[in-house]
């Protein structure tokens, strides 16, 4: 009876010990890293800023009828989404459930910009294409700031998607605006990192 009940235990500890294991191989990403203040920052304001990329390129789309808008609109819904995944496997309030409706933003910043961009847009057809390319312009440059600030590999994989296709849609517009005889000049990245964008070719993201 004695050596059975020192078996019973060895036993019973070792499929304890078994089933431990077991369970952090089935789940090893449970545990989420802490993001940092300056990260929520950063996510929450995309979110609403790609939001903002969608709500002019609806808005353009519906007053021009130009397909680049129509195609880069569903592009930025796509971003949005991607952000969402992270927002809500951290717990965080979504911005664009607050304030939801087309050309509203939380963000006073993220509303005057709208608000100007629209204002832009609506003087001509060639003006709304170097509103799409300021937007992508101003994407790339906060993309850019926002991964330089994070080591995450939830928000680095996001962004780093997101630039990609912002690249992308750079090359769009700026294809556009050369058709039109218009050359747009950079206003949040440098000179140097546009022609660097649209000298090479348009890219696979998430590859």
């Amino acid at each position: 009876m004695k050596n059975f009940g020192i078996l019973s235990l060895f036993v019973a500890l070792l499929l304890g010990f078994s089933t431990s294991c077991n369970d952090e191989e089935v789940n090893p990403t449970d545990t989420l890293v802490e993001l940092t203040a300056e990260e929520k920052q950063d996510l929450l304001y995309m979110r609403e800023e790609e939001k903002l990329a969608r709500d002019v390129y609806d808005y353009m789309y519906a007053k021009y009828g130009l397909n680049v808008f129509k195609n880069i609109g569903k592009s930025e819904q796509k971003h949005m989404d991607k952000l969402l995944v992270i927002i809500n496997k951290y717990n965080l309030q979504d911005p664009v459930a607050l304030a939801p409706e087309a050309g509203q933003f939380g963000d006073e910043d993220l509303q005057t910009l709208y608000n100007s961009l629209i204002a832009k847009g609506d003087v001509s057809l060639e003006e709304a294409l170097v509103v799409g390319a300021t937007i992508e312009d101003v994407d790339i440059f906060d993309l850019d700031n926002a991964i330089e600030k994070t080591n995450n590999s939830d928000l680095l994989d996001a962004y780093d998607n997101l630039n990609c296709g912002s690249r992308n849609h750079m090359r769009a517009f700026n294809g556009q605006l050369e058709n039109a005889n218009i050359t747009y000049e950079a206003q949040f990245i440098t000179q140097v990192k546009l022609e660097e964008v649209l000298g090479s070719d348009r890219e696979q993201c998430g590859q």
